[in-house]
């Protein structure tokens, strides 16, 4: 079973033969553990099978824009970021409609020919898809992280937008429609690509609920994925959402918004909760924990961890798959932990162990 085909099972509960692992490692962890973590990748080929050490120049490095410390970086449309740590994700420092007034004269970026961070080349898009498809490979479609809730918050200020969503102001349809209309160019190109999975991103969640109720919710956002959603499953495409932070108040609604490949955070959500009510909806795209466990915990810690998802949120027919994101400061043995133990549970509802184990 190739790649491809045993993902496209899993996602829709037709049987795999593995679990799908995924580990991406944030730029910040490779400034820090350098060679130490060159180390660990080399004794896991299963996840890393392309990786050689000294491919990557540390010293000389050059962080992607708003990666970058201290230098303030100016995105597509006018918000301002800013990052204290090389290979992390900046923040919004200055929003350019902090202001209504500003709104009359704003204009978003054409998505044709400007991303976010830097000029779009579509064409080289397409090539790219087209040689992925011709190696039998998987192939996935994105809109920006932050491609609409968080969007608002990035022009408006957060504290600016949860006025604006509490006392439904009417600026802010024009500006939730301007948006829309730019994610849905971004879409249709991914769409006319013939892409396997498109992928939304954006964090909903508190540490310990949503940002917003299920009720402002259904009025401002569901209606936005809804409409940028079904053309994905028209198309026979997966829509895989991702979120960091609690969002058990939505799934619900992202799930009738057409999502069929949910990513939330393990531990923040809850593993019984998730068993409870998503396990066999939709399929569980697990976020490993990156708080608590992965930076600070011991060997057994995150193979008891990993165990007991697949145990509980797994099945034979599929429905679980797996994403690690690295951040400092998780030392090089416990990515070595987290690998091992994904190792020797990703085939752990196929290779006979399941079986032994009920009583």
């Amino acid at each position: 079973m190739t790649e491809r085909e045993n993902y496209l099972r899993n996602a829709s509960f037709s049987g795999p033969e593995w679990i799908p692992c995924t580990i991406v490692i944030s730029d910040a962890t490779w400034d820090q553990l350098r060679g130490d973590l060159e180390e660990v990748l080399v004794r896991h080929p299963t996840f890393f099978p392309d990786f050689k050490k000294g491919e990557r120049d540390f010293d000389h490095w050059q962080f992607a824009p708003g990666c970058r410390a201290n230098e303030d970086f100016t995105d597509a449309w006018g918000c301002v970021w800013r990052t204290a740590v090389n290979g992390l994700e900046s923040v919004v420092i200055k929003h350019p409609l902090e202001d209504w007034a500003v709104l009359e004269d704003y204009h978003p970026p054409d998505p044709l020919v400007q991303g976010d961070r830097g000029p779009a080349n579509w064409d080289a898009v397409r090539k790219r898809i087209e040689r992925e498809k011709a190696e039998g490979r998987l192939v996935q479609g994105c809109l920006p992280h932050g491609f609409f809730f968080m969007r608002l918050q990035y022009l408006r200020g957060f504290e600016n937008v949860m006025v604006d969503l509490a006392s439904n102001e009417l600026r802010l349809t024009r500006l939730a429609d301007m948006v829309l209309e730019h994610n849905q160019q971004i879409v249709q190109q991914w769409l006319s690509m013939g892409v396997d999975v498109m992928e939304f991103g954006e964090d909903l969640g508190t540490q310990t609920a949503s940002m917003i109720s299920p009720k402002t919710f259904r009025t401002w956002v569901t209606p936005v994925y809804k409409e940028l959603m079904k053309p994905c499953r028209e198309a026979g495409c997966h829509v895989a959402f991702h979120s960091d932070g609690y969002i058990m108040e939505l799934i619900d609604e992202l799930i009738d918004c057409g999502v069929t490949i949910i990513n939330p955070q393990d531990l923040c959500n809850g593993i019984d909760n998730l068993a409870r009510e998503v396990k066999g909806r939709v399929c569980i795209r697990l976020d490993v924990d990156r708080q608590t466990i992965m930076p600070f915990g011991t060997r057994k810690e995150i193979r008891d961890l990993i165990e007991e998802e697949v145990r509980k949120l797994g099945s034979p027919e599929g429905g679980l798959e797996f994403i690690a994101g690295i951040y400092p400061p998780t030392p090089p043995e416990n990515i070595d932990a987290l690998l091992c133990a994904l190792e020797e549970f990703r085939t752990y509802w196929w290779d006979g162990r399941a079986k032994r184990s009920v009583p």
